[in-house]
This record gives C-alpha cells, structure tokens and sequence, in this order.
C-alpha cells in the first residue's frame, strides 16, 4: 500500500468512527434529561401566555387562559417517573439544572410536585373567570414551581 492510501483510508475510518458514535442512540438517561427539559420548555410556553396576560402584556383572553391553564393540568398529570432517572443530576450531565438533592429527598420532591397539580388544579378551575382570578391562581402556581426550584434546581446565574 502507498503511503497516501494508508492516509486516506486511516482518515476514511477515523470519519466513519465520528459518524458512527454520533449515530449512537442516547443513553436511558440521556433521554430523561431531555424528556424533563422538554416538559420543562412547555411548561414555561403555557405559563408564558398566562403570565402575559396577568401582567397586563397582552390582553386577557378567557379562552386562551382557560386553554393554558388545561394544558398544564394535563402536563401535571404525566407520569414523569421515568424523567427523574438516579444518575441524571447536574452533576453527571452538564445540560441538567436538577440538583442531587432530588434523589436524596424523593418524598419532598414529590410533595412539591403535588402541591404544583393542586395549584394548577386552582388555575384550571379560574383562568378563564376574569383577570384578577387568573393573576391570584397563577400567583399559587408561581409559589409552587419556586418552592421546587429553590431546593431542585441549580441556581441561574
């Protein structure tokens, strides 16, 4: 064999390798920390609308409000087990926002959780009321997902 042949194939295999590893399916908890980033985005799109509108961004829409707010009752309601996989911490994945102490306090992370389907329960029940039920019901949501994220979720900066 010549010399740039052995070049050119020993560059051929180290392309094929690359293109191979990328071509790996993700891990089991690869899929969790995207599965809950993903839950996490349209959670943020829903609360997004409703927030608009509480904060007087854009007008009150009963109908809409009461469409946000049903969609993250029906988020709430997922089974989400697979998403909280041991070994998907900020501390094994770079792109996870989710602290340790999930896994050593699985009872209260829990509870948090069910203390957010009890506030977006409230919210579903008076998004589309009027504008002052929205903003009080959304408030209680606020307080749940910040009760969560302050002891869960790594700190933005």
């Amino acid at each position: 064999m010549t010399r740039t042949f052995r070049i050119a194939a020993l560059a051929a295999l180290a392309v094929a390798s690359v293109a191979a590893a990328q071509d790996a399916p993700p891990s089991p908890e690869e899929q969790a920390v995207r599965a809950r980033q993903s839950h996490m985005s349209l959670y943020a799109f829903n609360l997004g609308k409703l927030g608009a509108m509480a904060q007087g961004n854009v007008e009150y829409d009963g109908a809409a409000a009461t469409t946000a707010a049903q969609n993250l009752s029906h988020m709430t309601q997922l089974d989400q087990v697979g998403y909280w996989l041991p070994g998907t911490s900020n501390a094994e994945f770079d792109d996870s926002e989710a602290l340790p102490a999930i896994w050593e306090n699985m009872d209260d992370f829990s509870a948090k959780h069910e203390a957010l389907e009890q506030a977006v329960t409230n919210l579903q029940a008076g998004a589309g009321t009027d504008l002052a039920t929205l903003q009080a019901s959304l408030g209680e949501v606020g307080k749940a997902c910040g009760a969560c994220h302050q002891d869960y979720r790594e700190a933005d900066e």
